[in-house]
């Protein structure tokens, strides 16, 4: 009750557009299929050179991406808060940050080459290794120069965006701290300055589970989701519990569409290759040790999510979490990590992509649902 309460005040406080549950505009970079996504994450440490975004081996990875059956790609630049009462934000993350452009900047051409669309979605990398989401400055005066060091490494990316003709832009990434509290009427003037710098479509990757409390969601084109929801709530799950559990995120996907009406969009999602991977999937690979390699229970949480996902109307497409720059660079994740490549759940992946989505449609989204919806008969 008390986050229903806060919610409605904060609402109350934002700008009428954000109270808006219409768009007045079409949005035609929707046109078409729904987006089949890989997030290809980056190697900007100058320890690999030749690895990271516009590289050659960066080339090898979209082509793989084409091959799975993707159509967009979402690349995912850093900057670095020093801990979590950072008062401001480092634009550089490993290289200098004109360098990481140039970077990012032939990465985008090299996608668009290929015909495939590009989602830019800029991350904050915390130093201490501590969750970006529990941000917290301390007082009035550190949320301020948060706020303004944010929105000019945000911006500086909007304008990269502009230039380099990016289809789709994240003003954040698990931003929960600020959000979906009482600092959250700070970041509208941001989103303002985004959209004066970048014309492309605008969205947002809200946390699974604090998504209903993110009170931004009306000044976006699509509402985005970091989707690592549980689909059971007990060890040694079977098949038909997992596909149980993805029709039940597809149900919060829907009820989170018609309240907004807006699409919606999975900006990550994906499952480990560990036991149990869909009971706590958040939990981070790389703080785990001793674990059991475990690719079919990777394969068996990827079945039961997609099996939401694509009977999902209201869902506009997803990008899988993740491979990176260099396919080929092992050393960027445990072992029992996230990326499905070269495991029974790229086979799962590749069927889903490959195939027909209940989101795939003729005409464009505008402002309400889809027009004349494709009927997919029970893939899974």
């Amino acid at each position: 009750m008390a986050k229903k309460l806060l919610l409605a005040a904060l609402l109350a406080c934002a700008p009428a557009s954000a109270q808006s549950v219409t768009l007045p505009y079409e949005l035609p970079a929707l046109e078409g299929k729904a987006i089949r996504g890989v997030t290809i994450g980056p190697i900007e440490s100058a320890l690999h050179p030749g690895r990271g975004y516009g590289s050659p081996a960066f080339e090898r990875g979209l082509d793989e991406a084409v091959r799975l059956g993707a159509t967009w790609i979402s690349l995912t630049p850093f900057g670095r808060a020093w801990d979590l009462e950072a008062t401001g934000v480092d634009k550089a993350f490993e290289l200098p940050f004109a360098e990481n452009q140039r970077g990012l900047l032939r990465a985008v051409k090299q996608a668009h080459a290929r015909g495939l669309k590009v989602l830019l979605v800029p991350h904050l990398w915390v130093e201490s290794g501590q969750w970006r989401a529990e941000i917290d400055p301390k007082s009035e005066e550190g949320w301020r120069r948060f706020a303004e060091s944010y929105r000019a490494y945000v911006l500086a990316w909007a304008r990269f965006a502009a230039t380099a003709h990016v289809d789709m832009l994240a003003a954040g990434v698990e931003l929960r701290s600020w959000l979906t509290t009482t600092h959250a009427p700070s970041f509208f003037p941001i989103l303002r300055d985004i959209r004066a710098a970048y014309s492309g479509l605008l969205t947002y990757a809200a946390n699974w589970d604090d998504v209903d409390q993110t009170v931004i969601l009306g000044e976006l084109d699509v509402i985005g989701i970091n989707a690592f929801y549980p689909l059971t709530d007990k060890q040694n799950a079977g098949e038909d519990e997992l596909v149980s559990g993805g029709r039940e995120v597809a149900k919060k996907v829907k009820e989170l569409a018609e309240r907004w009406q807006k699409p919606v969009l999975f900006n990550e999602f994906g499952y480990t290759a560990r036991p149990d991977p869909a009971l706590r999937p958040w939990e981070w690979p790389d703080f785990m040790s001793g674990v059991k390699v475990d690719a079919a229970a990777q394969a068996s949480a990827y079945r039961g999510l997609l099996a939401g996902m694509l009977e999902s109307r209201e869902l506009v497409g997803a990008f899988v979490w993740r491979l990176y720059a260099d396919p080929d660079d092992l050393s960027q994740e445990a072992e029992w990590g996230f990326s499905p490549r070269g495991r029974l759940a790229e086979l799962y992946l590749r069927d889903a992509y490959w195939g027909q989505w209940q989101s795939d449609y003729r005409g464009r989204w505008r402002g309400g649902f889809f027009r004349e919806p494709a009927r997919v008969p029970g893939v899974f």
